[in-house]
């Protein structure tokens, strides 16, 4: 079992049902078993209030805090902790909140594709590597067009911040030799031209994730969350 301080009741929620159930020949049949169920349910003004709940289901929140772990250099291998959790529900409701909102002008389903496809990219750096990603997806039962949903919410929020907030998304190569010069991102004593497409894509996630923390430390207030019991 792993330990999460404060967060138990909420690491207790993310627990597996169990599959170990089979019936023998002998026996009457078994009950069904849920292979998934409802963790949290949320709402706030933006996505249709009180009368339009939003759900988590645990296999997507567990995956999530997975990334979270594999991005965090302080984790042990294998684990998410109480913060990973929190982390990835924050993270998840403002997505979620982001994507909602509409953008001017819409972007098209090209526009989402591409971002999404670069949400990808972003997020098997962020898990270290593509095989630690679908690793990850594979021990919480995620399959692909789940984590095509994930990285199409991504897209819409990230599209959201460039346009509505404030530009981030194709940085210049000016602010990203800075970054470069400062030696603080993972491209310490490299040269710029040999780093260049992963520098982009590290300072970009790193720029949204402030983004969407911002955004949601103000949103926080105007959001409901509750934790739903085992039954």
């Amino acid at each position: 079992m792993r330990r999460l301080g404060t967060f138990t009741t909420l690491i207790a929620l993310l627990a597996l049902a169990s599959l170990t159930g089979g019936a023998r020949a002998e026996q009457p049949p078994a009950a069904p078993v849920a292979l998934d169920r409802v963790v949290v349910r949320w709402h706030a003004p933006e996505t249709g209030g009180v009368r339009r709940p939003q759900f988590i289901f645990e296999r997507e929140l567990a995956f999530e805090a997975r990334i979270e772990a594999l991005a965090d250099p302080d984790a042990e291998p294998g684990l998410y902790r109480d913060r990973h959790i929190r982390a990835a529900l924050d993270r998840h409701i403002a997505e979620a909140l982001l994507a909602s909102l509409p953008i001017s002008p819409a972007p098209t389903s090209t526009e989402v594709a591409q971002r999404a496809e670069a949400a990808r990219i972003s997020l098997e750096q962020r898990a270290r590597g593509r095989a630690r990603l679908l690793a990850a997806a594979a021990a919480e039962g995620v399959s692909s067009d789940e984590l095509d949903a994930m990285l199409r919410r991504r897209a819409r929020a990230s599209l959201y911040l460039d346009r509505m907030v404030a530009p981030m998304l194709e940085p210049s190569d000016f602010e990203l030799k800075i970054a470069l010069r400062s030696g603080a991102t993972p491209f310490k004593d490299q040269r710029y031209e040999d780093v260049a497409a992963a520098l982009k894509r590290w300072y970009v996630g790193q720029r949204l994730a402030q983004a969407l923390d911002a955004y949601y430390q103000n949103a926080r207030t105007r959001v409901s969350i509750s934790i739903v019991p085992v039954r």
